[in-house]
């Protein structure tokens, strides 16, 4: 069959036009097919290939960032990974038996270091606070100061400690106490922190320097008169009540307490100046208490070298029981104290002058050379300069006998240790530092201070020992000499006696001490009437915790008798020796000593060079 093609050809139609559209489609798309020469871009490829053959794609759009497939597979698949692993760590961790690691126990230092602390706040005077933590004590010496027997610029002297078993408020001794025990926590208030006690010793020192405030006009700059005692402790023979012919708790005298006033003491004045001005530095961060304390300090000090003398010369009660052999000591140590706590350049030409040492002993020796106590601060004098010559090395002018000092110092280190005879020993290792006298203790503990305070200056220095003549001796010498000395004191020695109350299972029980003897028992014993109290062979019914009684003899022997007070009564400054001695040996020896804190105030020995001139502009 055939028509007209509109063009004017003829088309011819034959059997395939019957085929159906289908067929003609994929016909179409057949040839199609094969007439691709050439390859297609992907927009070309999407116009040809179906939905379910369409290419993946290579990236991954994040919205903020795009990245490539692949890594996104990893980096998922990584953290997936990680996610799984650590809760299984968690797992095995939250499910395994735990083995902690306690800390081990605290050396009997640190123990030790507890209870002697305790002492000081069975002695306090006046109105408690409420932690004071010793249930037999109670308000005592609320009168104290407040009468009209001395001058008007003390008008109240409540407060303080009592020196020992009685009921005395001596001065002397109790400021050398108090620049002990700063010391101590200047060099070591890490290790007071570490055990727990460091507001407990500053606020032991601050009972103490509170007290002293108020022994003088201390917001004048200028004095002439002294608190020196409050009390009597006259043993004459009479039967006038006083704080020694009495046998009461604290709690209950109800006899005069005259004060004792001094107008010419320079050793006292010095040593209370010592006192204030170490405790300032230990209170440098109140500002405002810590500048009170060096005004007071400086005070003291310009009265100790306005008017000279020794505070015992005229006080017959201090001759007898704390006398002052000289006073130069106190100018060297007092000295020292008050420039490391004003700076004050004036003060360390004093302690440093040559004719003051000489006068002080430190040229000389002696049998009680190298014996620090109560009486001669010598040695801890010149083991404190010699600090200033390791660590800041002043130089000139004072290198010279700051250098002597030094050298002075290693000599008492020498003397400290068995291989010399400068002191005995006892059979079971006590040295005999007052030379077989009794009450042997209060100078052990001040020597060990001193020997673990130097082995610690040594080390910071990092100098490993010192000489001894030709021979040299390590630091771990001293340190072992102090560690001997307080162990026999703590119980190991031949009698197996603790000589600090409460401290391991055998120490005396009969404490030369009226407070501890008596029992609160809400009757008020009288002035005789608490004599069967000290003559009774019972033991004390309260346990003056931490007192460091007076010690054994030099045959280690010890009578555990309530009246041998050469044997049983404890003293504020046998205390404050024994805190410094426990606080260096406690803890961890890699706690060194706090090398800057005492320089606190101490401006640079050089002063560093002005700043260039500005330049020239014509």
């Amino acid at each position: 069959m055939y028509s007209r093609d509109s063009w004017g050809g003829p088309l011819e139609i034959n059997a395939t036009d019957s085929a159906t559209e289908d067929e003609r489609s994929r016909n179409l798309q057949d040839v199609d097919r094969a007439a691709l020469s050439r390859p297609l871009d992907e927009t070309q490829q999407s116009w040809l290939l179906g939905p379910g053959e369409q290419k993946k794609k290579k990236y991954v759009d994040l919205g903020c960032i795009i990245v490539s497939r692949k890594i996104f597979k990893w980096t998922l698949g990584t953290l997936l990974f990680a996610a799984f692993l650590a809760g299984l760590i968690a797992l095995i961790v939250n499910t395994v038996p735990r083995h902690r690691h306690k800390h081990p126990p605290p050396d009997n230092y640190t123990l030790a270091l507890h209870k002697a602390l305790m002492f000081f706040n069975g002695q306090r005077s006046g109105k408690l606070p409420k932690h004071n933590n010793v249930s037999w004590r109670g308000n005592s010496g609320m009168q104290d100061g407040k009468s009209s027997d001395h001058s008007a610029a003390i008008k109240d002297l409540v407060g303080g400690y009592y020196d020992a078993g009685d009921a005395i408020k001596f001065n002397f001794p109790a400021s050398f106490s108090i620049t002990m025990l700063s010391w101590s926590v200047i060099e070591y208030s890490a290790k007071y922190e570490a055990a727990g006690e460091l507001d407990h010793v500053k606020e032991i020192i601050k009972w103490g320097t509170d007290y002293f405030l108020k022994s003088f006009n201390s917001t004048a700059d200028t004095i002439t008169t002294l608190a020196a005692q409050v009390g009597l402790g006259d043993t004459s023979g009479g039967d006038s009540p006083n704080d020694h012919y009495c046998w009461m708790r604290p709690e209950d005298m109800d006899y005069d307490r005259p004060v004792t006033e001094c107008h010419s003491c320079s050793d006292l004045a010095a040593e209370m100046a010592a006192a204030l001005a170490s405790a300032s530095i230990v209170f440098k961060d109140n500002k405002a208490y810590s500048k009170k304390l060096v005004h007071g300090a400086t005070t003291l000090f310009k009265f100790s070298r306005d008017q000279r003398g020794r505070y015992s010369a005229g006080s017959s009660e201090a001759s007898i029981f704390y006398n002052s052999t000289s006073y130069w000591d106190e100018y060297v140590w007092g000295g020292a104290w008050m420039y490391f706590a004003t700076g004050n350049s004036s003060y360390l030409k004093l302690a440093t002058a040559p004719g003051l040492a000489k006068h002080a002993g430190a040229f000389w020796g002696g049998p009680d050379y190298g014996v620090l106590s109560w009486d001669n601060k010598l040695a801890g004098a010149q083991v404190l300069l010699s600090r200033l010559r390791l660590f800041l090395s002043p130089g000139y002018p004072y290198e010279e006998i700051l250098k002597t000092f030094h050298n002075q110092t290693s000599i008492i280190m020498c003397s400290y240790l068995p291989v010399f005879t400068s002191f005995n020993r006892t059979k079971g290792g006590l040295i005999q530092l007052n030379h077989g006298r009794p009450q042997p203790l209060q100078y052990v503990v001040n020597a060990a201070f001193l020997a673990a305070l130097y082995s610690d200056y040594l080390d910071a220095a990092d100098t490993p020992g010192w000489y001894c003549g030709p021979n040299f001796f390590s630091t771990d010498v001293l340190r072992n000499f102090a560690k001997t000395q307080i162990d026999y004191i703590l119980g190991n020695n031949p009698r197996k006696m603790s000589y600090v109350v409460g401290f391991g299972n055998h120490y005396p029980k009969h404490v030369h001490h009226r407070g501890a003897s008596i029992p609160k028992n809400k009757i008020k014993y009288s002035c005789k009437g608490g004599w069967k109290w000290r003559d009774t062979s019972k033991p004390n019914p309260n346990t003056i915790v931490g007192a460091m009684v007076a010690g054994p003899d030099k045959h280690d022997g010890f009578h555990d008798v309530r009246t041998n007070y050469n044997y049983t009564e404890p003293t504020l400054a046998g205390n404050a020796g024994l805190v410094a001695a426990l606080v260096a040996l406690s803890g961890d020896k890699s706690t060194s000593i706090d090398k800057n804190t005492i320089f606190s105030a101490v401006p640079p020995m050089f002063p560093t060079p002005p700043p260039p001139p500005a330049p020239w502009k014509p």
